[in-house]
């Protein structure tokens, strides 16, 4: 049985599909949010807070009829455990961010990882089945990673519609270095969708 028709039975009720489906992947979202966290945050309640964010994607896989992961598609050959870890991913990062628990990209756990080499992993899928809202926050969380100026730089350029030669009135300097501030912006963006499975 494909992964596909596994997850159609689930989503349709059959009880048997259920109880291999938490068999199955129970441990492997579990792993994947302590690692997240344990590559992430400097905590020592990290047991507690897997628990609550195993919970809580529970809850979200579920909820709705099955809304969440009707989503599953199986598109370009992803199997259903990268779908679902790039799930857990989102949904963990996202739960830091709104619990304000403060957490580093670079920073290695004692085996050596970061959350950036998570996210950097070769394995995720195109994602599919990401809800607007979902796309929407990552996309932020890269803008909110530019610093002030590169933030003010995008608002002026994208949103007011600046020409190059207005914005290199306003930051006094010159077009070239206008071009080259853009190409600079735009390749740190395009690394952070990267980094998080987008491209």
């Amino acid at each position: 049985m494909s992964d596909l028709e596994f997850v159609q039975r689930c989503v349709t009720g059959d009880s048997l599909a259920w109880d291999e489906f938490l068999r199955r992947y129970s441990r492997l979202i579990y792993n994947y949010i302590f690692q997240i966290l344990n590559s992430s945050i400097a905590n020592s309640s990290k047991t507690e807070l897997s628990a609550e964010i195993f919970q809580e994607i529970f809850l979200l896989l579920t909820k709705d009829n099955y809304r969440k992961l009707k989503t599953f598609q199986a598109r370009n050959g992803c199997s259903f455990a990268s779908w679902l870890r790039q799930v857990v991913l989102n949904y963990t990062i996202g739960y830091l961010r709104r619990q304000k628990i403060f957490f580093s990209l670079e920073e290695a756990d004692e085996e050596g990882f970061s959350l950036q080499d998570v996210l950097a992993d070769n394995r995720i899928c195109v994602r599919e089945g990401l809800t607007q809202e979902e796309i929407f926050s990552a996309l932020s969380g890269c803008i909110e990673k530019l610093n002030k100026e590169e933030q003010l730089f995008l608002e002026m350029y994208l949103k007011k519609r600046m020409s190059p030669d207005e914005l290199g009135k306003l930051f006094k300097v010159k077009r070239g270095a206008i071009d080259m501030r853009k190409l600079r912006i735009i390749e740190n963006l395009k690394e952070c969708f990267r980094r998080q499975g987008f491209m």
